[in-house]
């Protein structure tokens, strides 16, 4: 399962996710998060705490979600070049891995429990979580990771979704969580198309008369419609409801493509857009399949400039 990019859009929810990552680790006064690439050697830190007007720790987060044995002299690296480039300040790395043996063996201190490092293994410290805080929604999103059970995980599907949707957080912060559980849910179930998949987190509520629906496809129906007022109303109707379905799919498949391949060319977004719905439908059965972005859709998908 693909987990790294979802990691680090869950970092950035801020500190709650931070102390559900590192297994209890607070973060003491404010932080902002980003991705910081150092000068000259151009080392990308892909995650980053630091503090926001005050003196505390820098923490360099390198999440590992296959074993490497370079992953602890490659977080070490980061944190010696972002401390040349910051000598007053205190950095601390975190090393994240999937399960305790994706942890490399050397340097041998660094598996110390006294070394400067914290170090978490996702399959022990967070089933502990859901245990303890099965609503909290920072935790929630980590149950397609956590239940091995397909059946077991279709049965929660929609309490998790709930769990994430119906909590009082800003709604950029609900949008990052649900973004995460909804990934890992594509992820764990490549065999179904995203209206299964979107059917599964809304087990009740019929697909059109969800607030993603709605807000997906309603400015695309109401264009179809306007048109077709001047053309007759029934063939208006039918207009829309088409442009509508298409409208939506194409943005459903450019918001999962930019989430799986990050950015997209321009052309890629071209195609996208003038593809017609059985296309579109079989590109969003394979994405999660393809390797590359050009491998799916075809032309010259490079990257975005």
């Amino acid at each position: 399962m693909k987990t790294d990019n979802p990691i680090y859009l869950f970092l950035s929810a801020g500190a709650e996710a931070f102390r559900v990552l590192t297994g209890g680790h607070e973060l003491v006064g404010p932080y902002r998060f980003c991705s910081l690439t150092i000068k000259g050697l151009e080392r990308r830190l892909d995650g980053i705490f630091e503090p926001d007007g005050h003196d505390g720790p820098v923490y360099v987060v390198e999440f590992q979600g296959q074993h490497s044995d370079k992953a602890w002299y490659n977080l070490l690296t980061k944190i010696g070049l972002y401390g040349e480039e910051h000598p007053h300040r205190d950095v601390i790395g975190v090393g994240i891995f999937l399960r305790e043996q994706d942890r490399p063996r050397f340097p041998r201190w660094a598996n110390q429990a006294q070394a400067p490092l914290l170090q978490v293994a996702l399959r022990r410290v967070l089933p502990d979580w859901l245990a303890r805080e099965p609503d909290n929604p920072y935790v929630a999103v980590f149950a397609p990771l956590l239940i091995d059970d397909d059946e077991d995980l279709r049965a929660r599907a929609q309490d998790l979704w709930r769990t994430v949707q119906d909590v009082s957080l800003a709604p950029e912060v609900r949008e990052i969580l649900g973004q995460v559980l909804e990934f890992w849910f594509f992820e764990r179930f490549r065999g179904l198309t995203a209206k299964e998949i979107w059917a599964m987190l809304n087990l009740v509520t019929p697909i059109q008369e969800t607030k993603a629906y709605q807000s997906i496809f309603a400015e695309g129906e109401a264009k179809g419609e306007e048109k077709g007022e001047a053309k007759g109303e029934a063939k208006g109707k039918a207009m829309g409801q088409a442009m509508g379905k298409a409208m939506g799919k194409a943005e459903s498949l450019k918001r999962l493509l930019t989430r799986r391949f990050g950015p997209l060319p321009t052309e890629a977004e071209q195609r996208i857009d003038t593809a017609p719905v059985a296309q579109l439908d079989a590109w969003l059965d394979g994405i999660f399949d393809a390797p590359s972005l050009e491998d799916l859709i075809g032309g010259h998908a490079g990257p975005a400039p």
